[in-house]
């Protein structure tokens, strides 16, 4: 009876034993506040002088706040950087609307004293809100505007500036949209599907223009002509490229080839189309003849991604061979047309069809991989000159803005980065 009375008086103070790790942090913090409190009580003589240090701190930052007290909402009190040439005013220029976007030169040192170098509302923003793997992006022409296609069947837009919020969504597509393009002068976005679609959407109302649906099985890859009449190729794993005309009905040339296409591109001058496929290599097909006129070999997987150089002169192509090459389209160039070879991005077992691309200015390119890490080499030397971290899953797609040092890339953790480079 003994052992069972002193059982149930210890039993009423179990619930004041720590029940975790938690509990016992808690109870610390609580013990240094009460620290904290009963020093600073003892330094400024009681509760009474502690208001009125309080309230002391608080006339003063009114005053630095607003020093002549015209009711100026504008805070110019800065806790963490006193000194003044940390201090930015921004003025409205002439002409100037709210939802104008802020260059570079007009952007001070950041928090930390370090030069930022576009108008990024932060040196690296993240956008969220596709609820399964992003595949897909690329910015407007105009560098406003991103679009992303994401296996959950639907293309975000967002906004570059400000907070980057996603303000439209365009449905239709019944699977992953796996590739999409801007037209050039960023009216219309291209988009292709394993649901054995090519679809064309209007910016600016969210509708679906045009569906273009002769291929047999999935789309892989589709691209749009930078300049002249509105064209668009599309390949696919039933073997065969498609070129479309959006004022037309249906395809308007069919180029057949014996295996899975899985990359396109259109020439510079929209005479030319390149795919790739499964076969490893890189096909050049004459508009005019209809037929292929030329193979590149040098990949030994498949080509997941291919990119024109802004100069239209080379072509870039991803394979799961994890290469990236450069190729020399201009006329007349040698018969060994691979110039240039990039390693150190990798694919896996996903065989996610990762793109590649150019910076606007053609002295980086860029490519998805499948470590999670966004790769951007020097193509002069062909340093790795950035391995960025951040993505949880394979990133599938990288670009570069068109006007700004900024690197966008999209991966199947669901994510979109936007980064200062």
């Amino acid at each position: 009876m003994l052992a069972l009375d002193v059982k149930l008086r210890l039993s009423r103070f179990e619930f004041s034993r720590p029940k975790s790790k938690n509990a016992v942090v808690a109870g610390g913090l609580t013990a240094f506040v009460f620290g904290v409190y009963f020093y600073t009580m003892k330094a400024v003589g009681g509760t009474d002088e502690l208001q009125m240090a309080i309230d002391k701190f608080e006339d003063q930052k009114q005053v630095e706040t607003d020093p002549k007290g015209s009711g100026n909402d504008v805070e110019r009190f800065l806790p963490f950087s006193p000194s003044s040439d940390l201090e930015m005013e921004i003025m409205p220029r002439e002409n100037e609307n709210a939802l104008s976007a802020p260059t570079p030169m007009e952007l001070g040192p950041g928090p930390y004293g370090k030069q930022r170098t576009s108008s990024l509302e932060a040196p690296i923003m993240l956008l969220t809100g596709h609820p399964s793997a992003v595949y897909t992006m690329k910015f407007n022409p105009s560098g406003t505007l991103i679009a992303s296609g994401s296996h959950d069947r639907e293309i975000f837009l967002w906004r570059v500036h400000g907070d980057c919020k996603n303000f439209m969504v365009l449905k239709g597509h019944k699977n992953a949209i796996l590739d999409l393009h801007w037209t050039s002068d960023g009216s219309m976005i291209v988009s292709a599907s394993p649901d054995k679609t090519v679809r064309a959407w209007d910016v600016e109302t969210g509708k679906q223009v045009k569906k273009m649906a002769e291929h047999s099985s999935f789309v892989n890859s589709c691209c749009p002509t930078r300049r002249g009449l509105p064209l668009i190729i599309s390949g696919s794993d039933d073997g065969t490229a498609k070129l479309w005309d959006l004022r037309q009905r249906g395809a308007i040339q069919t180029f057949p080839d014996k295996y899975q296409i899985t990359a396109v591109s259109f020439s510079d001058a929209a005479d030319k189309i390149f795919t790739g496929g499964v076969d490893n290599d890189v096909k050049v097909w004459d508009l005019r003849k209809g037929e292929a006129t030329m193979t590149l070999q040098g990949h030994q997987d498949t080509i997941t991604g291919m990119s024109l150089s802004p100069d239209g002169s080379y072509l870039l192509t991803n394979g799961m061979d994890n290469k990236l090459c450069v190729w020399d389209m201009r006329p007349y160039a040698p018969q060994n047309r691979c110039v240039k070879v990039f390693e150190g991005h990798q694919h896996n077992f996903e065989k996610n069809l990762l793109k590649c691309s150019w910076s606007p200015d053609g002295t980086k390119v860029t490519a998805g991989s499948a470590d999670r890490m966004v790769h951007i080499w020097d193509t002069t030397t062909r340093r790795i000159l950035y391995k960025l971290p951040g993505h949880k899953g394979s990133v599938n797609e990288c670009v570069f803005h068109p006007t700004e040092p900024i690197i966008g890339s999209c991966s199947s953790d669901k994510d979109i980065y936007l980064g200062e480079i």
